[in-house]
Order: C-alpha cells, then sequence, then structure tokens
C-alpha cells in the first residue's frame, strides 16, 4: 500500500505542476488547448486516485483525523505531495 500511495502521490504532484506550469500557459498564451486537455484528464484521474489512496491508506496505518486532512489538503497546494513523501511517507515500511 505504501508504495502505491507514493507512486500516485508523486504522479499527481507532477500532474498538477504539468497542468498549471505549462499547459495552462499554452492554452491561454499560446493557444494551444490540446496539451492542456490531455494533461487535465490525467490529471484528474490521478486526483481522485490520490484521494482514494490516501484515505485508504490512512485507514490502513489508523492515523488521526489530522493527518488525514493533511494528505487531503496535499493534494490541493502545488508541491504539498512532494511534501507529504518526504515529511511523512519517507522511512516507513
Amino acid at each position: 500500500m505504501l508504495k502505491l500511495f507514493k507512486s500516485v502521490a508523486i504522479l499527481e504532484g507532477i500532474s498538477y505542476l504539468l497542468l498549471f506550469g505549462l499547459t495552462m500557459p499554452l492554452k491561454y498564451w499560446a493557444d494551444m488547448g490540446g496539451p492542456n486537455k490531455i494533461v487535465g484528464y490525467a490529471h484528474g484521474i490521478l486526483f481522485i486516485a490520490y484521494v482514494v489512496v490516501a484515505f485508504l491508506f490512512w485507514y490502513d496505518r489508523k492515523w488521526s483525523i489530522k493527518r488525514l486532512f493533511i494528505l487531503m489538503a496535499a493534494s490541493l497546494l502545488p508541491f504539498a505531495t512532494f511534501y507529504v513523501d518526504k515529511k511523512y511517507l519517507s522511512g516507513l515500511q
């Protein structure tokens, strides 16, 4: 479960950065909507996967509600999934 959660968290973070750091500017500044649509769909799927896997991981670890809130909030903030990986997931077995 840990390996799955770490993978989904990193992929979701990368898709977030690609969406808002690369494809959104391409859509609005260069009138290229195609990449934004593809990355947007991928990010949406990864976001949902992150939320589901984060909840399952939290439940499996029997962590506090505070940690669940941190895991869920991380899906909404740029770079936060990388922070969660470093702070909460590194060193776990």
